[in-house]
């Protein structure tokens, strides 16, 4: 017996509970009532035969099943928004969209001059900033939910084509007047019980965790994770701690005296940015990897993307 497939109202709710387990707020998100949601819900597992949550402590519990559910829903959310969006641009003669996302930082000051450059070469190439990809670059490019990403450090990624664009140096940061400002670069006990302030705890193999802070075992006072860099240059800029941040990111603050920046070690910690795409030889990876290489040539010629 043929059962009705699933259509995008029940998609859309199944995302929702990923993000959002509390039934009151889901519904909300999906702009209808509790009773509507717990409806929808039983509507789909009957459909399916299978159970997909759980009610715990007013909580909805995904199952293994719902877990890979919303995995695949939401790509197909992802892949149906571009496509009305591309069908959108095709009127305007563009025919290929590049979904394009940076690592961790949301610096888009060098996005303008960079799009009036590639229509020049590429007028039927449109470039779509994907903000929400900014902390799993790697995956959502293998999840197509992103075309191109804009990416640092060591990395060798299997099915991924990348694209060297500059070298940036990292820079520790701090407000006008700090106790450090004078210094051309800060060794590992300079920042003993410094306030700083990351984006992320994670260590990294080639950043100042391993580079400066393990090797002299001199660590800094964390006082704040804050996923968004800018956000931290605003924190820094206000006096309420330092940190280290990509050099071309932070290069508008420092040179507005917002805030200053020295070398992290006497050497300094060098980063390669990469644009990074699928590996794959179809016509939209072909076109994906001609912006990758539009964008290392325009860098090149502008010294990164410290301009723009």
């Amino acid at each position: 017996m043929n059962r009705p497939a699933l259509d995008i109202r029940h998609l859309e709710m199944i995302v929702a509970l990923a993000e959002t387990p509390r039934v009151t707020e889901a519904a909300e998100k999906l702009r209808i009532t509790p009773s509507a949601l717990s409806h929808r819900i039983r509507e789909v597992e009957r459909r399916l035969e299978v159970p997909l949550f759980m009610r715990v402590h007013k909580r909805l519990r995904p199952t293994p099943a719902a877990d890979y559910l919303a995995q695949v829903a939401e790509r197909l959310l992802a892949d149906m928004r571009r496509a009305e969006d591309d069908v959108r641009k095709m009127a305007r003669g563009v025919k290929h969209v590049v979904r394009l996302a940076v690592e961790s930082y949301s610096a888009y000051h060098w996005l303008p001059d960079f799009l009036r450059y590639l229509r020049e070469i590429e007028p039927d190439i449109g470039v779509e900033v994907v903000a929400a990809a900014s902390r799993n670059t790697l995956s959502s490019l293998h999840q197509r939910t992103v075309d191109l990403i804009i990416i640092s450090g060591e990395i060798n990624p299997a099915g991924i084509k990348l694209v060297p664009m500059f070298e940036d140096q990292l820079r520790f940061v701090m407000p006008p007047g700090h106790r450090l400002a004078d210094r051309d670069y800060i060794e590992g006990a300079d920042i003993v019980g410094e306030d700083f302030i990351t984006y992320t705890r994670v260590p990294e193999p080639d950043r100042e965790y391993e580079r400066l802070f393990r090797p002299s075992n001199a660590y800094p006072n964390w006082i704040e994770t804050v996923e968004v860099p800018e956000a931290i240059v605003e924190m820094v800029a206000a006096g309420l701690g330092t940190s280290v941040l990509a050099g071309w990111a932070v290069s508008a603050a420092i040179d507005s005296g917002r805030i200053v920046a020295a070398k992290v070690g006497e050497q300094g910690i060098n980063l390669c940015w990469y644009a990074a795409t699928r590996s794959g030889n179809s016509n939209e990876d072909e076109r994906n990897q001609r912006v990758a290489e539009l964008l290392a040539r325009w860098c090149q010629h502008n010294g990164g993307l410290s301009g723009g």
